[in-house]
């Protein structure tokens, strides 16, 4: 499903995208040809179909090409996440083993051997450009990975039929149009970056701006830019709070855009009736890796005060349900798992055969590990995360993951991590510990450096509260829940 091809086609001197870091921009039929160029480069070193294509970078527009080149070959696209850690990475790398990996600075920096991704366009730019024949749609072109509740990565496969659902359920809720103009800020190795800021203009046409990174300041003024008119862009709720800061924040200067697109994290609801005040529509979604966009609210400001708090509501392309553990489904108002079927469901996790069998019933409904409910008027509504998860700024953190690193550190005797509110990052890790020796307390600097070459720093858990002992059930296991009455009255 080669939408850059068509627009090639349709509108080539139409800007397509523009790379904001390197001053760089491409019509239409400019970034056809460049990709073009690349899929001849990708051949060329012998990449072929179900092959891995890796990037570890900052946004810029070579992930584009890199993506759609990597499709037109039927291989598979891995942006690398480059919060992580070199030994997370490194499990991840090992596991997709992938025949190219371009990288910036970063991957110097994070010790992973790559080709200079610098070198990238004028490689293609030499290169006589080749079309291939396209691929089967149902092949798997982008992986993204993500962690599962075990804490071990797992590579979520989307292929070319799935991405253009997620375009056009976007395009569907988020009132997308030829002349649009999204800012990617979002890092490109995210499901936001990668796709939902990326596949839903090229669908119709419209425009891409990159930006290498968020900067609150910069942010607005470039969402403030009559030159740039950007109508949409997508952050989290932290981000969005971060942008009202800044001491030159002026609404009226936003005036321009159609929506501020928020998710991944709880919004609440008086930060949200603040844009509302201020005439900006911001639009909580609901969505996840496996399945790209799944909900969003209207842009109607009205609705959105009716309904504050709400993750919106999917299109007639999606079918969902609530549902409990038995599978039967739930009438409105009742909590449950949410649960999918769709072409936006993803095609399977890499190497993990078995957990991607296990993901769904028995009657073929994908099972996402959340907690929603579904009000009368059809809204959705968050009730609880998966299992366990908290988010950090946008990110999905997993309390074994963190866990299990703990556990090495010297002077614990049990241990347990939840996620605790937080102003600034919605919510940050807390670690609860049973010391060897009565009276000793962790040094939280010691602590961070120890994790520090282990994880990511969104996961380092931010606070450290010691207790007698962990509660726990008659088989030992752990009751989180309990631990978060402690926290609550704290």
């Amino acid at each position: 499903m080669d939408y850059v091809r068509l627009h090639a086609s349709l509108r080539a001197d139409s800007p397509a995208v523009t790379d904001l870091a390197f001053n760089r921009q491409w019509t239409y039929g400019e970034l056809d040809h460049l990709i073009a160029g690349c899929t001849a480069l990708l051949q060329e070193k012998g990449v072929s179909e179900g092959d891995r294509v890796a990037c570890l970078s900052k946004n810029r527009a070579e992930f584009i090409m890199l993506h759609l080149a990597s499709a037109r070959l039927g291989a598979i696209f891995v942006p690398l996440n480059w919060r992580l850690s070199a030994a997370e990475l490194e499990v991840i790398i090992a596991d997709c083993s992938p025949s190219l990996i371009y990288g910036d600075d970063l991957a110097t920096e994070l010790k992973v051997e790559a080709q200079d991704i610098e070198q990238l366009l004028p490689q293609c730019e030499k290169r006589n450009p080749v079309w291939p024949p396209q691929p089967s749609v149902d092949l798997p072109s982008l992986m993204l990975y993500t962690s599962g509740t075990t804490g071990k990565p797992k590579g979520v496969l989307l292929s070319e039929r799935n991405l253009t659902e997620t375009a056009i359920n976007f395009c569907l809720l988020g009132e997308v149009e030829p002349g649009s103009r999204f800012l990617c800020e979002s890092p490109m190795f995210h499901i936001i970056g990668m796709v939902t800021s990326v596949r839903p203009p090229l669908f119709l046409g419209a425009q891409i701006i990159i930006s290498d990174r968020f900067l609150p300041e910069r942010t607005l003024e470039r969402l403030a830019d009559k030159d740039l008119q950007i109508s949409h862009y997508f952050c989290v709720p932290q981000m969005a709070l971060a942008m009202r800061a800044v001491d030159v924040f002026d609404a009226s200067s936003l005036c321009g855009l159609k929506a501020i697109f928020t998710g991944g994290a709880p919004h609440p609801e008086a930060q949200i009736r603040e844009w509302l005040d201020d005439g900006i529509p911001i639009v909580d979604g609901f969505g996840m890796s496996e399945a790209g966009t799944i909900f969003g609210m209207p842009l109607n400001r009205n609705l959105i005060d009716q309904k504050v708090g709400s993750v919106g509501i999917p299109t007639p392309r999606l079918q969902s349900r609530i549902a409990d553990e038995s599978g039967r489904a739930l009438p409105d108002n009742e909590a449950g798992e949410l649960q999918l079927k769709g072409d936006n469901v993803t095609v399977g996790y890499w190497n993990r055969d078995s957990v991607y069998a296990d993901s769904f019933t028995l009657d073929g409904w994908f099972k996402t590990g959340d907690i929603l409910r579904r009000d009368e008027d059809g809204y959705f509504w968050v009730v609880d995360r998966k299992k366990d998860m908290f988010i950090s700024g946008g990110e999905n953190v997993y309390p074994v993951e963190v866990e299990a690193q703990l556990v090495k550190f010297p002077g614990l005797k049990d241990l347990a991590v939840i996620g605790v509110p937080d102003e600034k990052w919605g919510e940050v890790g807390c670690l609860y510990y049973v010391p060897k020796e009565a009276g000793w307390e962790i040094d939280m600097a010691e602590l961070d450096s120890f994790l520090t070459s282990r994880l990511a720093r969104y996961k380092i858990p931010k606070k450290a509260v010691a207790v007698e002992s962990l509660p726990r059930n008659g088989v030992g296991k752990l009751m989180r829940h309990e631990l978060r009455k402690l926290t609550v009255s704290e």
